[in-house]
């Protein structure tokens, strides 16, 4: 049994190189059980490439991730030997993924996209993979879509049915993906309400996202990156509001006026 005390994902000293582009530069990073970490920054900052460095969906080269204590994507750091297949997928069978592209089979109905892994992955009987398919539905409200195919939801809502399917596998981590940034902006509250909820419910969550509202609402810690690095790291009032970090304060100020932003959101009913 895992120790509640012990962070569920640690990086020390994380960098990737892309030939001789070094995106990622000595990262640290500790996420604890049921915290939600936002990661923001501009464009190139290394963001996504850091998440998913932490499914090993890109292979750093140096440092170490450990998810529930367990080295990530290596069988060693020194020599540095990749982990087998098998073990890869034993340390991150606790996490789940929500990528910025929806990436449902459009074959298949919500249900199915939901249930398929349940099936193949986990292996449960077509009839217990239905069902709790139908409740992972339920709970990001679309219970009434089950049977409907991609091409007849919208972008919120194929972007629910993927939050869905990750949920069903019953992760221990969610890392979200920049998930709102290929939608129509009057669709992005619903998918934002969905992780709200799921945050209120005690959901481990590292998020890349430019929604700053978000961010400063729901996350516990926000980072923020720039040039590879995180530079600056705290409690949302601490990034957005009280932050004397030049290059930081240079990024807010092409997003919000920090004192009208942090009034808008005293004003706003919880």
């Amino acid at each position: 049994m895992n120790d509640v005390t012990t962070p569920i994902l640690t990086l020390r000293n994380v960098g990737k190189r892309f030939g001789t582009n070094q995106v990622l530069k000595g990262v640290d990073l500790d996420v604890q059980r049921s915290e939600v970490v936002c990661l923001i920054g501009p464009s190139g900052s290394g963001k996504s490439t850091l998440l998913r460095s932490m499914a090993f969906l890109e292979e750093y080269d140096e440092g170490e991730i450990h998810i529930n204590g367990q080295l990530l994507g290596w069988q060693s750091i020194s020599p540095r030997r990749r982990a087998s297949r098998s073990r890869l997928n034993q340390v991150r069978s606790s996490l789940g993924m929500v990528f910025q592209q929806f990436n449902l089979w459009p074959h298949m109905s919500a249900l199915g996209n939901v249930c398929e892994a349940l099936v193949r992955v986990k292996g449960l009987t077509r009839s217990d993979a239905e069902r709790k398919g139908r409740a992972m539905l339920d709970k990001v409200g679309l219970a009434e879509k089950a049977d409907a195919f991609p091409a007849q939801l919208s972008g919120g809502q194929q972007q629910r049915v993927a939050i869905a399917r990750a949920l069903a596998m019953e992760p221990s981590l969610m890392l979200f993906d920049e998930p709102t940034s290929a939608l129509d902006p009057e669709l992005v509250g619903e998918v934002l309400q969905v992780m709200k909820q799921l945050a209120a419910d005690g959901m481990t969550m590292v998020v890349v996202t430019h929604e700053m509202g978000f961010a400063a609402q729901v996350a516990d810690t926000v980072a923020f990156l720039d040039g590879g690095h995180i530079v600056a790291k705290g409690a949302p009032r601490d990034i957005f509001h009280d932050t004397e970090h030049p290059r930081l304060q240079q990024f807010l100020q092409n997003y919000l006026d920090r004192n009208a932003f942090w009034q808008d959101l005293k004003e706003t009913p919880a």
